[in-house]
Parts: C-alpha cells; sequence; structure tokens
C-alpha cells in the first residue's frame, strides 16, 4: 500500500513555470466553484422560507422527515422535530401531521416510531397520517404531493437539512415554508452539515430531472380525511 501511494506521488507533476502555476490555480478555483454550485443554489433559494415555530405561516400539513431510531424510539433529533410538529398543531398553524420516513425493513420503522410519539405527545391519531416509503428527502417530497396531495405545507427538520428539504419540495410541486429546529452541536450535527455538502449535488439534480420514487403506488386518501 506505502508503495502504491509513493509511486502516485512521484507520478504528479507540479507545475514548473508560472503560468503552470496560474493554470493549475484557475482550474483548482473552477472546479470549487462547481463544487459549491449546488450548494449555494440551495440556500439562495430556501434561506428566504426557514423560519421558527412561533412564526411559520400557516399551512394545512406539516411534513416531518425521519432521522433515525434508537432501540425502536426516536432518536434525539428525530424527537425534535416531532416536538415542533407537535408545537405546530397545538398552536393551530397546521391542521395534519405527515410522517415520512424508512420502513424498508421489517425490524425498522420510522413512521410507526413518530406516530406513537406525536400520540403520546397529544396528536389526535385521526391527524396524523404516515408514509412508509420516504426512504430519502426527494422520495419524501415527491411523493407528499403525487400520492397524499400536498400543495402546501411547513415542513419540519434541524436547521443543516431543512433547505434542502425545502428546495426539493418546491421542486416537487410542494409550495413550503420551513421550521430548522435546533440542535446541540454535537458529532451527530457536525456529520449532518458536512453531509448536506455532497448530497447539494444529488438535490440539484433530483429538481432539475424530477425522477419518480423508489415506489408510487395509488393516490392515499387519508391525508384528505384528517383535513376535513
Amino acid at each position: 500500500m506505502r508503495g502504491l501511494v509513493l509511486g502516485l506521488v512521484r507520478r504528479i507533476r507540479l507545475p514548473r513555470t508560472r503560468r503552470g502555476w496560474r493554470r493549475t490555480y484557475q482550474a483548482v478555483v473552477v472546479l470549487t466553484v462547481l463544487a459549491l454550485a449546488p450548494a449555494t443554489w440551495m440556500n439562495a433559494m430556501a434561506g428566504p422560507r426557514v423560519r421558527t415555530v412561533a412564526d411559520a405561516p400557516a399551512a394545512p400539513v406539516a411534513v416531518v422527515f425521519g432521522a433515525g431510531l434508537w432501540n425502536g424510539e426516536p432518536s434525539p433529533y428525530l424527537a425534535h422535530r416531532l416536538d415542533a410538529a407537535a408545537e405546530l398543531y397545538d398552536r393551530g398553524t397546521v391542521r395534519a401531521i405527515l410522517v415520512t420516513g424508512d420502513n424498508s425493513r421489517h425490524d425498522y420503522d420510522e413512521p410507526d416510531a413518530m406516530r406513537s410519539y406525536l400520540l403520546r405527545h397529544g396528536v389526535p391519531a385521526r391527524k396524523i397520517v404516515s408514509d412508509y416509503a420516504g426512504f430519502d428527502t426527494w422520495d419524501s417530497c415527491s411523493r407528499a404531493h403525487r400520492i397524499f396531495g400536498v400543495d402546501r405545507a411547513v415542513l419540519v427538520s434541524q436547521g443543516f437539512h431543512i433547505r434542502r428539504a425545502l428546495a426539493l419540495c418546491e421542486a416537487a410541486g410542494v409550495e413550503s415554508y420551513g421550521v430548522g429546529v435546533a440542535a446541540r452541536h454535537d458529532v451527530t450535527w457536525a456529520y449532518g452539515g458536512v453531509r448536506e455538502i455532497f448530497a447539494a449535488g444529488k438535490a440539484a439534480a433530483d429538481a432539475l430531472l424530477r425522477p419518480d420514487p423508489h415506489f408510487l403506488g395509488p393516490h392515499e386518501k387519508g391525508l384528505a380525511e384528517a383535513l376535513r
């Protein structure tokens, strides 16, 4: 392994002239701009739509994105999202809550865990609707519009993720504002922030190409019934 690395280093030819260094610098600048362009687009598009629970505009539904389970229960990050959604419901800002997450394995069910948490915190069962095929942010946004009929919503996630969620839901046809839930600046927060830089490229491609989610299926009436 060491020999391979040394071989690669020897093959790298550094510029020997001022002109060569200038071209190298220009290439690095262009590559950096291209790499950061999706994140710049995402923040410019979604930034003005990030609000708090207190000043979020009224909408029919809050969409809460999954954020992992710990021993079958919502992780602390997911619990904070659900607390914010429950408060939005209590305030009358939203009239129903759509929980969307991963249920790809029989021993891992984000939507049911999210639903149970909201029930324990006073949200009526008839006002909670579950999307069991929200495998990523694009799928959640696309299915919210195409399967559940969501046209306008308040999205709930952590601050490092909410801008991507807003940009993708807007591209999917959902007029949305977002509540960026505060989070402790721990290792998970740092990982989430770095992950968003790389996820921005996929988000830009999804917004441009608008692929079908992994699962479509028939139109669901549960949300319409919850909003009656």
